[in-house]
């Protein structure tokens, strides 16, 4: 039988004791409460992360992780990317300045670069009590590090006066001066540095490299009436001639510098005082060539929705993803079109010749054209104005060119005899839709009012000839500056006297060529690369202080070859500047003897094929078309090279063309 062990008893623990622990266990949970009350009104004291914090934590994440991989990039051996990239590409090809000079190529010509809008630095000079401390520091290019340490103080002295177009009252921005002021936009970021490293390599040095900055801001002959540029650029050139045993100069101008140096050629024969006072030869004695690059000749859509909405496509592709943030949390828009709206030479880049060159609402020079993988290469300039290669015509929705701003996709597409259009011309623009918070900020939209909005919209749809007074409309003080300094149409005359005016000088349809029959130009661009051309827009969701239109970027095609991708239609081009505009003077208005180009000096279309870098130890690449890329693009330096050692366009094998420039050319009507 199992026994049964019996449990011994337990004795009962002692009272004092008992009593002891029960205090104890009191004051645990008494400070437990404490703490937890702690604790909660701790989380209710506690700052929300706000918008403002999030932004803050992202640009510093940013530019730390900037930083560091620069940083990493300068303590590396030199060497080591080139090793690595050849071991996976293969041995790369040498640099243009290696194999020219290895060929026995020697500086020759004297040669001036020109550079476009936004890409040259500016320093400060004066400024108010906000920008102490800042005395010829840049306020544009370099670290842009003013930018998000004071951005109100950054936006307030990089804008000109909204009434003379010139420096507001205590404040002076000033171009950098020298081969620094656009050799590199920011640490990292090439734009003439490549070039100039390869010219030295074949004798070139600062004594025959020039930099011609000014303040991309500024109209072109206010650069002059300002800072005395355009006078300085003439002695310049001049004095390197003359230092180099009369050979000419090569000028080499870059986006909208090609517009400002079509302006100089005019002013610097003019009598004065308006011009330089240089003589109907000055050119024919200073310069053996102008090898324009990405220029913008008949201007760029992108430069209309940059005026009217303040964005791009990229921009517009921002707004999609963080609807509001740029709008209404900081008001970001609002402060750039504030900023650019007084930056005049902007208004050189609106497009030039109307519907004769950009179509209509029913034709367009590029009808037909699709997105090609590739093209053939096409160097014989007549078999390519006859019978080059065609875009193929694409089954997809037919694209409307000619019409650069369409309120809906549906207007984008609908036949014109189905558009329903208001006029908007007379208007009543009605009551500020603007409050009282939004006035520092505000733009003319301040002053447009419910029922200016809605006629803008109500007109539908804006060609190259109606958008000129669709942006009278809403942006009447820029566009009344611009009346003196710019115009946008096709010479009727050149025998009429008006046109010795300087408005006209930089549009080359209503210019002509300098009498220089030995002078050659070219333009040299990128193809192959989705370029904005027109436009869809919508109003913008009810906010007070929001710019009231905006790319509609759900506008879209599935089809994979579709012109229409976000709100943008796009052709070819070199992502800025579409074909039609870098390529029609060259192909058409200039080629031979006509009335733009009365001494017949030879012109040359140089294209460039995009091909983007084939990993990213290329950077940004060796054969890139893309518009600022293109500068470190070897077929193209190698070019420029080439013409400066006295090379002639013929010797560089005449017109290389890609696209379909010569065919877009034909369909335009264009008195010769």
């Amino acid at each position: 039988m199992a026994s049964i062990r019996r449990r011994k008893p337990v004795e009962p623990r002692n009272t004092s004791l008992q009593k002891e622990d029960e205090d104890e266990e009191e004051e645990v949970q008494e400070d437990y409460s404490k703490n937890k009350h702690h604790r909660k009104s701790d989380k209710k004291s506690k700052p929300k992360w706000s918008c403002v914090d999030n932004c803050c934590w992202i640009v510093g994440c940013i530019c730390v992780t900037w930083w560091t991989l620069l940083f990493l990039y300068n303590v590396m051996p030199a060497s080591l990317p080139q090793y690595v990239t050849e071991a996976i590409t293969g041995p790369l090809p040498d640099p243009p300045g290696v194999k020219l000079r290895k060929e026995g190529l020697k500086a020759k010509h004297p040669v001036v670069f020109v550079p476009g809008i936004v890409t040259a630095g500016l320093e400060l000079w004066e400024g108010h009590q906000c920008a102490d401390g800042l005395f010829r520091k840049r306020l544009w290019g370099g670290t842009f590090g003013e930018v998000y340490k004071r951005p109100l103080c950054w936006v307030e002295h990089m804008s000109l006066d909204n009434e003379t177009g010139l420096d507001p009252p205590g404040i002076r921005v000033r171009p950098v001066c020298g081969l620094v002021a656009a050799d590199y936009f920011a640490p990292g970021y090439f734009v003439w540095a490549v070039l100039i490293a390869n010219l030295a390599r074949i004798g070139y040095e600062e004594k025959t490299m020039y930099m011609a900055s000014y303040d991309w801001r500024l109209s072109f002959q206010n650069t002059e009436v300002r800072d005395q540029t355009l006078s300085r650029i003439k002695s310049t050139i001049e004095l390197m001639v003359e230092a180099n045993g009369g050979n000419k100069a090569v000028i080499i101008p870059h986006s909208m510098g090609v517009l400002y140096f079509l302006h100089f050629m005019k002013w610097v024969e003019a009598p004065a005082p308006m011009g330089g006072g240089g003589g109907p030869d000055w050119c024919a004695k200073h310069i053996k060539a102008v090898m324009n690059i990405g220029g913008p000749f008949l201007g760029v859509p992108k430069a209309v929705s940059g005026l009217f909405s303040a964005e791009a496509k990229d921009i517009a592709v921002a707004r999609a993803i963080a609807p509001g943030v740029l709008d209404n949390g900081f008001q970001t828009m609002q402060h750039i079109m504030r900023m650019s709206r007084t930056w005049d030479s902007t208004m050189s880049m609106i497009p030039k010749g109307g519907d004769t060159i950009w179509g209509d609402l029913d034709w367009s020079p590029e009808e037909g054209y699709t997105p090609m993988k590739s093209k053939q290469r096409n160097t014989d300039t007549q078999k390519a104005s006859q019978d080059g290669p065609e875009s193929e015509i694409s089954q997809t929705k037919r694209a409307n060119y000619g019409r650069i701003i369409s309120f809906g996709k549906d207007v984008a597409e609908a036949l014109s005899s189905d558009i329903e259009r208001i006029d908007f011309r007379d208007a009543v623009k009605g009551q500020s839709v603007a409050n009282t918070s939004c006035r520092d900020v505000w733009t003319e939209y301040h002053d447009m009012g419910f029922g200016g909005i809605k006629a803008v919209a109500e007109y539908k749809v804006y060609t190259a000839e109606s958008m000129i007074d669709l942006l009278r409309f809403v942006a009447p003080k820029m566009m009344e500056r611009g009346r003196a300094p710019f115009s946008y149409g096709i010479a009727d005359n050149f025998d009429d006297p008006k046109y010795q005016h300087y408005k006209y000088w930089s549009n080359p349809l209503e210019t002509k060529l300098p009498n220089a029959p030995e002078m050659e130009i070219f333009s040299l661009y990128g193809v192959g690369v989705p370029t904005e051309r027109a436009y869809v827009y919508k109003l913008s969701p009810s906010a007070e202080c929001a710019i009231p239109f905006q790319i509609d970027t759900s506008a879209d095609e599935q089809d994979e070859d579709s012109c229409l991708k976000g709100g943008v239609y796009s052709v070819d081009g070199d992502e800025t500047v579409p074909v039609l505009s870098s390529g029609l003077m060259c192909a058409k208005g200039w080629r031979g003897k006509t009335r733009f180009n009365p001494s017949g000096s030879r012109t040359y279309i140089r294209e460039y094929a995009h091909s983007p870098p084939a990993n990213f130890l290329e950077g940004r690449g060796t054969q890139s078309g893309a518009h600022v890329d293109i500068m470190g693009n070897f077929a193209l330096i190698e070019d420029i090279m080439r013409v400066a050692a006295g090379a002639t366009g013929e010797e560089l094998g005449g017109d290389q063309v890609y696209s379909d420039i010569f065919k877009w050319s034909e369909k335009i009507h264009l008195q010769l």
